[in-house]
């Protein structure tokens, strides 16, 4: 929380006691008291507004509207300046529509997020950039004293991951990674029903990841005026603008960039930051990772779009545990053990033997963090200082697996890993790919 902000806070309770005091006739609406006044309310910017972007921001905005929360989106940012401008229209629509009793919030619009950032008064921030801009925004975000829920994956590299990890400890402020898979009841419940030993000893997990289709036209067009092209390029090279490459401009839902290897991995990070966080969970390696990893995949000619489609990976813990993933339907994770397995997606819980569901989890064995609400837990935790129930150590550890996966694809071969060190051992060419060079001044 910025200096500021306390100021501000501060001087509304000492100005309403001043007067009080001195016995100034006034008539203070009873919104300006309680629990929910202004100087108890969160003070949020949205920093990217776009596919994501709207949702995280929808998210905030009504987690926000509860009691128990009471945060108000302040800021708007997105370097598309017809993105912003329907997010304020839609920000303040909503509050206009919700808080019948009081005026909604002023909400300040930018295309820089810097210039958000400078603000003392704003406490934290939703980051929903395109994947190779995270580690940028939330470093920078981080560095500002503000709190971030920051989108999965959390960096397109593991260097960047370190690095804001370590940004995140030095500065002391919450972190709370958008894999919302962890607020979900039915993915605790699998998790904690293997880390409970339900289904014996674990021996394997399969994960399901679906598959990229499509072309993206690479087609040069003029850079459309209301965008900033050259910095949402940010720190990859500069390349000739069209629309696939960014997002259609009709449509606020369909990103391009997320098949283009420069931007985005594809589906290994896309969905793999979900359920590899999900394997994580269950494995009980929230702060590690696994030693080995092979992986294949196919990158056929789809125009612009060069993410992998198919691929298949195999990895293994230190405990021999087996981590085997592939592209296929239904998203999700299978937790294989000597007695049992229990599968888990965003629309199912099963097991087998089935009866592994209906014995509730006993005052003994392991119960995880609950959260039933991401957002709600990002904006709680702002006021507690607590660790949310996704930080950015985990969201690290999760993202790293899917780089890991990426780089055995790329090079087609089995690589040993380090999760210690965090390097993979013995291999150069492999370590190389542990972050790129980024064009300046984008670096972090």
């Amino acid at each position: 929380m910025g200096t500021t902000s306390i100021c501000r806070r501060g001087f509304l309770k000492t100005s309403a006691a001043s007067i009080a005091a001195i016995g100034v006739p006034t008539i203070v609406p009873s919104y300006v008291l309680g629990k929910n006044a202004p100087s108890n309310t969160l003070r949020i910017g949205c920093i990217g507004t776009g596919r994501m972007g709207h949702g995280d921001m929808n998210a905030c905005l009504r987690s926000g509207l509860e009691p128990q929360t009471n945060a108000h989106i302040v800021a708007v940012c997105d370097l598309d300046r017809r993105r912003v401008e329907h997010a304020k229209q839609q920000c303040d629509a909503i509050y206009a529509d919700k808080l019948t009793d009081r005026p909604g919030p002023t909400i300040e619009m930018f295309e820089d997020y810097r210039e958000l950032l400078s603000r003392d008064d704003i406490d934290g921030v939703t980051i929903s950039t395109p994947d190779h801009w995270h580690a940028l925004n939330a470093i920078a975000a981080v560095e500002s004293g503000k709190a971030v829920y920051l989108q999965k994956p959390l960096t397109y590299t593991i260097a960047e991951g370190q690095k804001l990890v370590a940004a995140v400890r030095k500065h002391n402020v919450v972190l709370q990674t958008g894999s919302q898979q962890r607020s979900d009841r039915r993915f605790r419940l699998a998790c904690e029903l293997v880390r409970s030993g339900r289904i014996g000893k674990l021996h394997t997990i399969r994960v399901q990841l679906p598959t990229d289709t499509g072309t993206g036209k690479d087609v040069a067009m003029p850079v459309p005026e209301q965008l900033n092209y050259d910095m949402w390029l940010g720190p990859t090279p500069r390349m000739p603008y069209t629309e696939h490459r960014v997002h259609p401009q009709a449509d606020f839902s369909r990103p391009g960039w997320l098949q283009i290897e420069s931007y985005c991995r594809g589906m290994i990070t896309g969905w793999g930051a979900h359920m590899f966080d999900t394997a994580q969970w269950g494995h009980g390696s929230d702060d590690s990772g696994p030693v080995e990893m092979e992986a294949s995949g196919e990158f056929p000619s789809r125009g612009l779009f060069n993410v992998h489609t198919e691929f298949q990976a195999e990895g293994r813990y230190a405990d021999g545990v087996k981590l085997l993933a592939s592209s296929g339907k239904p998203a999700g994770v299978t937790f294989q053990g000597e007695a049992g397995s229990i599968s888990v997606t965003r629309s199912s819980l099963t097991a087998e033997p089935s009866g592994i569901l209906r014995e509730p989890i006993g005052e003994g064995e392991v119960h995880l963090y609950q959260s039933d609400n991401h957002m709600q837990n990002f904006l709680q935790c702002i006021r507690t200082h607590e660790e949310p129930i996704c930080p950015v150590e985990v969201g690290h550890r999760s993202n790293s697996i899917c780089v890991i996966a990426h780089v055995a694809m790329k090079l087609g071969r089995k690589l040993r890993w380090n999760p210690v060190t965090e390097r993979f051992i013995d291999d150069q060419a492999a370590n190389a790919l542990l972050d790129y060079d980024h064009r300046k001044p984008w670096t972090v």
